[in-house]
Formats: structure tokens, sequence, C-alpha cells
């Protein structure tokens, strides 16, 4: 089966990809502000160093968070699906993969797998509107082409 380079290209949300990035650097200058602008001595509450310092570094931790959220994707390969979500990174070959599912409301696609688990694919998202459900068939097709090629 040939597959084209354009059918490979990796999955990404962009909106959401979009709005991780904006949210992240919003964190990050916000925090930082809060941080130095923090009063030494407001009344009866004393403003240290160290506090200073954890303020600023929530701001890191919710960047980080925003930061792996923009990078969620899929990467289609001749021999399978890298999927990486929010938490798992999980590799699946396209003979694992029974169906596509994209339907009822659902925020992303969902991989249903032979073992009879399923596997969400936040890389396409509903919020991308058209271009999502383009990516869906996209995916589709590969799993169509490349799942009957494997078994």
């Amino acid at each position: 089966m040939v597959v084209s380079d354009e059918a490979l290209r990796t999955f990404r949300s962009r909106r959401g990809r979009l709005v991780a990035t904006v949210m992240g650097v919003i964190s990050l200058v916000l925090f930082a502000i809060v941080a130095v602008l923090l009063p030494t001595n407001a009344g009866l509450t004393t403003w240290h160093p160290a506090d200073r310092a954890l303020v600023m570094g929530l701001g890191v931790l919710i960047a980080l968070v925003c930061w792996r959220f923009a990078t969620i994707r899929a990467v289609p390969t001749l021999d399978g699906l890298v999927v990486r979500n929010l938490v798992v990174t999980r590799t699946v070959s396209w003979s694992q993969v029974i169906d596509v599912e994209f339907g009822g409301g659902a925020p992303w696609v969902t991989l249903e797998l032979d073992d009879t688990d399923t596997l969400a694919v936040m890389a396409i998202q509903r919020a991308d509107g058209a271009s999502a459900m383009a990516e869906a068939q996209r995916l589709a097709g590969l799993v169509r082409d490349l799942g009957e090629a494997a078994g």
C-alpha cells in the first residue's frame, strides 16, 4: 500500500494549541508581575522572598501544563500511530485499530482498539470545526488503508 507524505502529516489541534500557548504566556507574565509587586509588609501579612518564589513557581507550573497541552499530537507512520495526549503517550499499530469515532458531541476523536479498549486522540478536537472533521476522515482513511495492509 502506497501512502502519500501528505496523508502521514502529524495531527495537531489548531485552536487548542493556540489557546494553550497564549494562556501559558499570560500565566508566566501575570504571576511574575504579582510576585514582583507583592508588598513586603501588608498589614498583618509579611511577604518573604520564598513567598514570591512560590507565586512565580505556581505561574511556571501552570505554564508547563499549558505547554504540555499545546504539544498534544498524533504522529502516523507506516507501522502505526503514536498518540501523545495530555498525560500519556501510547503507540498503536494500524491493525489494532478497529474504528475511528468522532460523533455524538465528543470533544475529540476516539479509536476503538481490538482489545476492547478505547484511545482518545486529543490532537483532533471538535473545537477546530470543519478542519477537525477533515482530519478525522484522514485518520479513518489511514486506518482503513494501512490496517488492511497490515492484516
